[in-house]
């Protein structure tokens, strides 16, 4: 028996970065009372692969795919035996990683959603290839004692025009780091990693980037050529100037009784794992306001040439969600955080992601007396003034979206919070052959 482990330097990676693993293949010791059958037993393995691709997964019934994006890679075409070939994105039978050090499994779950080109998703494989590294040759002939192991490091650049990790309604996209290795005469086996890939789409255009040198940090003559900075590095120092930068801006919320709330955000550009503050203010306003609700949603839109049904909806999706009854408020505040799992604003071929504020307002359509407390005791007035509430109060419930931007976060500070799995393994059995 071959064990076969892959450990990740992280779970989460910017495109652009280097996916950096460990892969350890190791021939197990027999047990103490087989020790006199397993010493001169070899394990042989015939070679082994590398390769990172991103797949895509749709709603049928709600996307359809343009016939010049469902045709395969020519890689993938060119496989006539997957049992055979290394083909990590046609076999769907294969191993599925199991987790080693960590918490849950290595395989993905497709549910509902279906592959672009028609079949159906399932675990570990399936879905339309739309980018595929090439594959890097790990080892050939590789023979192992019982109690040996060696390990062999594969680095790959991750491509930057390709689509974040994502999971929606409509539109899926997953990476996967997938390790094949096969014995003489038996099928291939693969080890299927996977990992959260987020872009900078905004930050990764050469004129942004050219003309950040002024804005994130002044000229150093002692630095030489040799440590210039990576593109990926300028567009994170541009995306934390972007991000860092207050924008206080206010809005007067309206509808047609009257002035409900004055709202103020102070910046419309967000990191994952940050938090959204927004101050409102009820003074010298003449619809009074009951309650106020905040929620994070995030809308989902396919683009138009690939709807299924014209005039299609989005899909909206809630996450953070604030609550508060405001009876008789001057000032109040809310405080949204920003969850590291979910995906920051991006546009594909297929679909595109927004982010906003939805605000639901709760007003009374009463007298605006009936629902103003008492004012402040006077002077002297030691044992204060109560106020009764009406029983009962006519009211309406307005909405109103606030568009905001949401962007990535180093991957570090999101692995470290979510606490990602960065270790998987299988264990390769030599009882499988064929002829």
């Amino acid at each position: 028996m071959i064990e076969v482990t892959a450990r990740l330097s992280q779970g989460v990676y910017l495109a652009g970065e280097t996916v950096e693993v460990g892969i350890t293949v190791r021939n197990p010791s027999p047990p103490p009372d087989a020790k006199s059958q397993w010493n001169d037993l070899e394990e042989v393995l015939a070679w082994a692969s590398a390769q990172v691709h991103c797949q895509c997964w749709v709603s049928p019934s709600k996307v359809q795919v343009p016939v010049q994006h469902t045709g395969a890679l020519s890689a993938e075409t060119a496989v006539t035996n997957s049992l055979t070939s290394f083909a990590p994105c046609r076999v769907t039978d294969y191993a599925t990683p199991g987790p080693s050090g960590g918490s849950g499994g290595g395989s993905s779950h497709q549910g509902q959603l279906t592959s672009s080109n028609g079949s159906s998703a399932v675990s570990g494989g399936g879905g339309r290839v739309v980018l595929a590294t090439k594959p890097v040759i790990l080892f050939c002939d590789l023979r192992l004692l019982p109690g040996e192991s060696k390990t062999y490091w594969y680095r790959e650049v991750l491509p930057v025009d390709g689509p974040p990790s994502f999971r929606g309604q409509t539109v899926k996209y997953a990476y996967k780091l997938t390790v094949g290795t096969q014995r003489v005469n038996a099928p291939i086996k693969l080890l299927r990693v996977p990992i959260r890939v987020l872009v900078l789409q905004e930050f990764t255009d050469s004129s942004i980037l050219n003309g950040s040198e002024d804005i994130t940090q002044p000229a150093n003559p002692f630095l030489s050529d040799q440590e210039k900075e990576t593109p990926l590095d300028s567009a994170l120092q541009v995306l934390q100037v972007v991000t860092s930068q207050k924008n206080q801006k206010f809005y007067n919320v309206t509808n047609a009784r009257g002035h409900v709330v004055k709202f103020c955000a102070f910046k419309h550009a967000y990191k994952l794992g940050e938090d959204i503050v927004g101050s409102l203010d009820f003074s010298g306003c003449n619809v009074p306001c009951l309650q106020f609700a905040v929620t994070l949603q995030s809308v989902e839109e396919i683009t138009p040439e690939c709807r299924k049904i014209e005039g299609q909806k989005p899909a909206v999706s809630a996450f953070s969600k604030f609550h508060e009854m405001c009876v008789g408020y001057q000032q109040s505040h809310f405080v949204l955080p920003l969850p590291l799992h979910i995906t920051p604003s991006f546009y594909t071929d297929l679909v595109t992601l927004k982010w906003r504020l939805h605000f639901e307002f709760v007003t009374s359509i009463e007298d605006e007396m009936l629902m103003k407390p008492v004012e402040k005791p006077k002077k002297g007035d030691l044992d204060g003034q109560v106020w009764q509430g009406p029983t009962n109060v006519k009211i309406e419930t307005m909405v109103w979206d606030l568009p905001i931007k949401i962007y990535a976060n180093l991957p570090t500070y999101i692995s470290q919070g979510l606490q990602t799995q960065n270790c998987f393994d299988m264990k390769i059995s030599n009882t499988i052959s064929f002829t």
